[in-house]
């Protein structure tokens, strides 16, 4: 069999079980629901039926922030690898992240508000992402080696958390207990009626993303040779930043900082699908992230009676021997 049909084959069978994890996680839970009433609370809003309420309130929301969150952090990882040709690279290991959660605390903790707590949710995580994005561009540009970038991309994020917690510690008990939960990386808080707006920002990202395909695959020969090939430089590297900030703030904003999804998922994708198309990355990075932050907080839903386990715990005990193994197997260089 050809790599491009057992791509195709990789990616139907991706989307199949997003398909069969959503219609799972509607209906598990500690309140037991038949599938009549998950169907049901598909299609009508009956607020006098339980599983209807349960679903429409935590269930839906929570699953469907978990695949746009898990696409959205795969395709800004996918980015960063490429812009800076290191499979190493992702927004949280070069700052991206931590820029947007220094933002976002800033607004808890003050109480400021400029147009609105969605509005302000989603520019100030976009913008802090962007900061910190040019930041590791410039920086990426004065560096040689990708070992130096990384190590910069740590220290930054460990500034950044050193003035958060600065920020921490003049906050009211209220402002600091709310901050720290959502520090912790969740999708328990999110609403339905926040979905929309997550939704947009996602998709406005990934279609920047798709408009980049061939520059990103030009990139894969290195710069010098993408600019042979007519890539503008400069347009690319903003576009990547951009995209990048779009996708990483809006999903930090309202899920809490979120680790190794961007980091693990590209590389992932890649070694699957054998190519370097990244039209076919693209898609594999959406329907592959997705799934996987769907199934990890599915795995927190069937383990919730026994033990709670924070989202980014989880990520963690499965992303960190991954990364590990990965390096250990010298499958990528990465200095």
């Amino acid at each position: 069999m050809s790599t491009k049909n057992k791509n195709l084959l990789l990616l139907i069978g991706a989307l199949a079980a997003i398909l069969l994890l959503f219609g799972l996680y509607l209906k598990t839970g500690t309140i037991h629901t038949p599938w009549s009433s998950v169907l049901g609370a598909l299609f009508s809003n009956d607020l006098t039926n339980e599983n209807h309420v349960v679903i429409q309130s935590f269930r839906l929301p929570r699953i469907l922030m978990a695949f746009l969150a898990g696409s959205a952090l795969s395709v800004a990882g996918m980015f960063m690898q490429n812009l800076f040709s290191n499979p190493l690279a992702g927004p949280d290991v070069l700052g991206i992240t931590s820029g947007s959660s220094l933002l976002v605390a800033l607004w808890m903790m003050t109480g400021f508000t400029l147009f609105g707590a969605y509005s302000d949710l989603i520019v100030l995580g976009i913008v802090g992402a962007l900061m910190m994005g040019v930041l590791m561009l410039v920086l990426a540009l004065k560096l040689r080696g990708n070992v130096h970038l990384l190590l910069t991309g740590l220290m930054l994020g460990s500034f950044v958390s050193a003035l958060i917690s600065v920020v921490e510690a003049s906050a009211g008990a209220k402002e600091m207990q709310q901050f720290v939960f959502w520090n912790f990386g969740s999708l328990q808080r999110v609403t339905l009626q926040q979905i929309p707006y997550v939704f947009t920002c996602v998709l406005v990202g990934i279609l920047l993303a798709y408009s980049q395909v061939r520059s990103m695959n030009a990139m894969v020969l290195g710069a010098t040779s993408a600019k042979a090939l007519g890539v503008s430089l400069k347009s690319f590297r903003v576009l990547s930043i951009l995209t990048t900030g779009i996708l990483t703030g809006t999903i930090t904003a309202f899920t809490g900082p979120i680790a190794f999804v961007g980091l693990a998922i590209p590389n992932v994708a890649k070694m699957l699908c054998k190519t370097q198309n990244h039209r076919v990355l693209l898609l594999a990075n959406v329907l592959l992230g997705a799934l996987f932050l769907g199934l990890c907080d599915f795995a927190i839903v069937c383990l919730q009676p026994l033990i709670a386990i924070p989202l980014n715990a989880l990520i963690s005990l499965i992303g960190v021997p991954f990364i590990v193994w990965m390096i250990f197997k010298n499958r990528y260089v990465t200095s």
